[in-house]
């Protein structure tokens, strides 16, 4: 072999190795994860309505394609420039797309709403809103859309007329937007019925809700924006259901049957238009009743169903009707400890608890055109993963996802097949079609976006809680080029609180990048699923009852004992960092662990929950007057003096969701016990930093960990 050919193979060698020890960045990890990095999908997957035809959209959203489920052979069924042609529009992706019937859909570009007819490729503009509305909720049946402006409800009608349904000149006042700080499963406040014949929606009155004000540094001088936010055992906001008759133009209200301040939740209509579902859960959240109304009038029919704990009752999910020739119902309760389905009757007779599982149920996915079979989601009996099911009416459960993993599954209209897209631990994404015998057809499977990337591995296993039995779920991300004969420092990533969980069985195991770009440098990066976290059942999580911080804590110090036994980490330097409920269990670890991690970093950290929301803090705290030993021994204040390591404490300016107060009470403490502690606050940021500005936060973050955790 001649020199010259020596050179060019060493040249390649060179390049190709180059090539597969590409070093992923900091602001890549925290800004690509779901970008550059981004396992491949069918995006945009829908059924076409009542066919076994199906679309999705390729190319960032400009081709809308077309397969049948028969063969799953697709073609081009409408790009994007030939749309836009044709509304004469600036629709810049398919995103948001949706079949009304077999040969229409609808899109829109944010204000203004379009449909298409796909056989005579003729397209019009359905509806338009001004720059100001919000909450748009549109009407599939008659094309009716409804939206918020300020504080008050309006629709434009298929005319295009518009139609005030509220006009309250006092903002205290708030029509068709979420009540209850968004608990108990409210993401909206506008609700059509099935015909358009009603437009029901949440009404709330804040008048006797504090005022807590942020302050806006991007005038001169700043300015003073008050927010209504309801602090625990204070006066709270009052709600109601109005429900607008759209032939008569007359509204009636529904009210809390008990006390004003109790919650409306979980609001649904009966198919036939005549009655509204509403759980109502009292001010203490251990009572709830479902009650049906009368649509017209809105008099009250009769209560279903009562369930009462001593803990709490937290209903999620409005009342589900697998079949619109009927009122009767499916109902999520977690009245036997897990989420489970029941059956009713609108009369309220238990008809048949159709699953009596020993794992949560997490959502109810849809039903088949006949009624006979409800597909939902659940965790099957390893909470990490997130599975689906099938059971008919007559109760017999069908499991239709056959890999361990977390799934997303579609059905079509009659349920003879099955869209399924998942990831696991070694799965960075798979798409299949599963035909009614349940036999799977691979659509897409996904390369891995980090092949040719320098990137460690986690390790997923269990250890025992507090109590001895309790099975936890822990990750621990090491390097690529771990060494189990060195000794590492730790960063112990931490939340720890209700409705999230930090390890699942997907890919890159639930984790953040950063945390694989925090692992090169050095540090392995452990978490721990403790009692109170999510998707474990009702026992699981409500150990935190009262005494928020206590289970939780000796929890993640059985994680730290995990870790101390580990002959390759080092014991003397342990860090720990997390963010909200995560930024309450840093500041608590650092303060009433004090010997255990020499750094921490908490972001956005509640401090004393006196000062957190109503909603959420009195489910979980009770009140002040009801608990105050509860209060006193969580309150993170109260142990100033125990700080030994470095603390690095975060807030953003304008959260309104952990109000800076929490941080500043805490920094006066530690100022009055001559304390040093570090303190950084991102301006005009809300309770989390989002954007590019993230970058700089986790820089921070993991610079202030690595410079202090030697």
């Amino acid at each position: 072999m001649n020199k010259r050919i020596l050179l060019l193979l060493s040249i390649f060698i060179t390049v190709f190795a180059a090539a597969q020890n590409k070093k992923i960045t900091l602001e890549e990890s925290v800004l690509q994860q779901n970008r550059l990095f981004r396992a491949d999908k069918l995006a945009g997957f829908q059924w076409i309505p009542n066919t076994n035809k199906y679309t999705y959209y390729v190319e960032n959203g400009t081709k809308l394609m077309l397969a049948n489920a028969v063969d799953n052979k697709s073609s081009l069924i409408l790009g994007l420039d030939d749309l836009n042609k044709s509304l004469a529009s600036k629709i810049n992706s398919f995103f948001g797309y949706k079949w009304k019937n077999e040969n229409t859909l609808t899109i829109s570009n944010g204000s203004k709403f379009y449909s298409y007819e796909v056989s005579t490729k003729l397209g019009k503009t359905i509806q338009e809103t001004p720059a100001s509305a919000e909450n748009q909720t549109f009407d599939d049946t008659n094309e009716n859309l409804a939206f918020t402006e300020n504080n008050n409800l309006f629709f434009f009608n298929k005319n295009k007329e518009k139609i005030t349904v509220t006009n309250n000149s006092d903002k205290n006042i708030v029509s068709g937007q979420t009540i209850s700080r968004s608990e108990f499963g409210i993401s909206g406040g506008i609700f059509w019925s099935p015909k358009s014949t009603y437009l029901a929606f949440y009404q709330k009155d804040e008048t006797n809700v504090a005022d807590y004000p942020l302050l806006d540094i991007t005038e001169t001088p700043g300015k003073l924006e008050n927010i209504k936010y309801p602090m625990i055992g204070q006066k709270s906001e009052k709600p109601k259901v109005g429900i607008y008759n759209v032939t008569t133009s007359k509204t009636v209200f529904i009210s809390p049957k008990g006390n004003q301040e109790d919650y409306l939740t979980n609001l649904s209509w009966t198919p036939d238009e005549k009655h509204i579902i509403i759980a109502e859960v009292n001010r203490g959240q251990n009572d709830m009743n479902l009650n049906v109304y009368d649509a017209n009038s809105g008099v009250f029919v009769r209560t279903i169903l009562n369930e009462k704990s001593d803990k709490w009752i937290e209903p999620e999910h409005a009342a589900f009707f697998p079949n619109n020739t009927s009122n009767n119902f499916v109902w999520i309760s977690e009245k036997d400890g897990f989420n489970n389905l029941y059956y009713y009757s609108i009369e309220g007779k238990l008809i048949k608890q159709l699953t009596a599982n020993k794992f949560p149920v997490r959502e109810i996915i849809s039903s088949n055109t006949t009624g006979s079979e409800i597909y939902f989601k659940a965790t099957g009996e390893n909470g990490t993963n997130m599975l689906a099911y099938k059971v008919g009416l007559k109760g017999k459960q069908t499991l239709i996802t056959k890999d361990l993993g977390v799934h997303t599954v579609i059905p079509n209209s009659d349920g003879n097949y099955f869209f399924d897209e998942y990831s696991n631990h070694t799965t960075p994404s798979k798409s299949l079609l599963y035909d009614k015998k349940l036999k799977p057809t691979t659509l897409l499977e996904s390369k891995n976006k980090y092949d040719g990337y320098v990137i460690g591995t986690a390790e997923i296993k269990t250890i025992k809680s507090a109590d001895g039995t309790t099975d936890l779920f822990t990750r621990l991300i090491k390097p690529s080029n771990f060494d189990a004969s060195k000794k590492y420092p730790v960063l112990v990533y931490v939340y720890g609180g209700p409705h999230a969980q930090m390890i699942t069985n997907s890919y890159l195991d639930g984790a953040n990048l950063w945390m694989y770009w925090m692992a090169e440098q050095g540090h392995l990066v452990f978490t721990v699923d403790n009692r109170g976290s999510d998707n474990r059942g009702f026992a699981f999580e409500s150990v935190i009852h009262g005494r928020l911080g206590v289970n939780e804590m000796e929890d993640q110090i059985k994680g730290v004992d995990y870790l101390k036994s580990l002959p390759y980490v080092d014991e003397n330097r342990l860090a720990v960092h997390g963010w909200s409920f995560g930024g309450f269990m840093t500041t608590s670890l650092m303060l009433r662990k004090p010997d255990t991690f020499k750094v921490g970093v908490a972001g956005g950290p509640v401090t004393d929950w006196k000062w957190y929301e109503i909603m959420y803090g009195e489910r979980y705290m009770d009140t002040p007057a009801e608990n105050q030993k509860g209060f006193d021994e969580a309150n993170t204040l109260n142990y100033v003096k125990n700080l030994k390591g470095k603390l690095l404490l975060i807030h953003g300016t304008s959260d309104d969701v952990v109000v800076m107060q929490h941080n500043f009470g805490l920094i006066k403490k530690f100022v009055e016990a001559e304390k040093q502690i570090d303190f950084f606050p991102y301006p005009m940021h809300k309770h989390n930093v989002q954007g590019k500005d993230r970058v700089h936060l986790m820089k921070k973050v993991l610079d202030y960990v690595i410079e202090n955790n030697k």
